[in-house]
């Protein structure tokens, strides 16, 4: 056979082929007709028990239903974020819940707490801090240090503290765990004015700000899903969940002028020694005023 032939054979061949296999593996290579073999967007059901601290939520009102819809939605198919906050959970909710017992907070609020910061250190863009993201005003008003040296809002038995005392104040004013949580977004007076104006009692009638209409259907479905992972299609072995190092105390009441120095002591580096007292927020601790502060260290 000569060469050009030969050549324009095997070419006839291999093209015979590719649509050959093209048309058996249409299903499987073209995406539109693929996708949904592999990745299904599902509808969720809301369960009909979903309360806050008790208090139940009225599904049977379409808003109502809607907006928890899209909470649910949101935080179960933002699945990397989802399983984060699980993580994480995992690891703070340990700490929160006997702290709440303590406070008289039902246990319900440490979703409040996961909502607000993720468990993460970061500040908001208004300035609010800590696990609880309280302002700088809020805290100093409720008694804690806050300055360049030492911000106690990063101190988690201290903020959880003031948390409850601003949490039960709201209770105590509205009636309302539910408006007690509101509140802790829009502030007390905030949902004093809407509520009077509106001329309603709670917080599913009123009409909010946006934030605030979402605020407590976040809370929930961060509750719901937690609690369900499974159900949400959230997989993971016990052993991929974060947990927190055991620690024990020492109290000083003099100034460190050192942390690094300070932490080698207790076969901790500088790093290590931030991550447990991430409420020193400077290289050192100034305590003109000799204060006794607590401090964390690895325990034996």
């Amino acid at each position: 056979m000569k060469k050009p032939l030969r050549i324009l054979s095997i070419l006839s061949i291999v093209f015979i082929t590719s649509i050959f296999i093209n048309a058996i593996n249409k299903e499987e290579i073209d995406p539109i007709v693929s996708t949904h073999k592999y990745y299904k967007i599902k509808s969720l059901k809301l369960p009909n028990n979903l309360n806050l601290a008790g208090e139940r939520v009225p599904l049977e009102i379409p808003d109502v239903r809607e907006r928890m819809e899209r909470e649910l939605l949101v935080n179960t198919y933002w699945q990397s974020n989802g399983l984060l906050l699980i993580k994480r959970a995992h690891k703070y909710f340990p700490v929160l819940e006997p702290l709440l017992r303590k406070y008289g907070l039902p246990d319900d609020f440490k979703f409040l707490a996961l909502a607000e910061s993720g468990f993460i250190d970061e500040t908001s863009n208004v300035g609010a801090a800590g696990m609880w993201h309280f302002m700088k005003q809020t805290g100093k008003e409720f008694g804690l240090e806050i300055n360049k040296n030492v911000d106690e809002r990063y101190d988690i038995e201290k903020s959880t503290k003031v948390a409850a005392e601003y949490l039960i104040k709201s209770k105590e004013r509205f009636n309302s765990w539910t408006l007690a949580a509101a509140a802790y977004n829009a502030g007390n007076y905030g949902i004093s004015r809407r509520l009077e104006a509106q001329d309603v009692d709670n917080y599913y009638d009123a009409k909010l700000a946006d934030e605030t209409e979402r605020y407590v259907f976040r809370i929930l479905a961060l509750k719901e899903i937690i609690n369900n992972s499974e159900k949400y299609g959230f997989v993971f072995e016990k052993e991929d969940l974060y947990t927190i190092e055991k620690t024990t105390t020492v109290k000083v009441d003099t100034a460190i002028t050192n942390i690094t120095a300070f932490a080698k002591k207790f076969g901790m580096n500088y790093k290590e020694f931030k991550i447990l007292n991430p409420w020193l927020r400077e290289h050192h601790l100034n305590n003109k005023s000799r204060k006794l502060y607590t401090i964390k260290i690895p325990a034996n």
